[in-house]
């Protein structure tokens, strides 16, 4: 989905999976989509690498420290005032304890039992499932 005429909001999302294959998610307490569950992430600050948002995304969505990898892939969102360009990027987690904060609900690891049966952001199943990267 393309938005052309509307202004690109960068932001970053996470893909963390643990030893298992389980996807991390968080349950959003904000809108767009409050009560849902979504990737850990959000918008990049200004001066702030893709890299670094991530980063700072996941320690205060989950209290877990990551190390961002390669990008998966990036969308585009409708947002109040522009296009949300997410860019996700596949995470290692080096350290830190699950734990759900700022602009989370909860904060999760999901196999694909649990993924299915979630309420979740509009087309992450979607999205997840033409990357290949659905939880096991």
């Amino acid at each position: 989905m393309t938005y052309p005429d509307k202004p690109k909001i960068r932001c970053v999302g996470a893909l963390v999976y643990d030893a298992q294959g389980r996807l991390l998610l968080v349950q959003r307490a904000n809108d767009p989509g409050r009560g849902r569950w979504s990737l850990p992430g959000g918008k990049v600050e200004p001066g702030e690498t893709d890299a670094e948002a991530v980063v700072r995304e996941v320690r205060e969505e989950t209290g877990l420290v990551v190390t961002p990898g390669r990008l998966v892939g990036v969308v585009a969102r409708p947002a109040p005032h522009g296009v949300f360009e997410i860019h996700d990027y596949f995470c290692e987690v080096i350290g830190g304890a699950l734990a759900a904060g700022d602009d989370a609900l909860d904060a999760r690891w999901t196999d694909r039992v649990i993924f299915a049966a979630l309420p979740l952001v509009e087309l992450l199943e979607q999205t997840l499932t033409e990357w290949d990267a659905l939880p096991r």
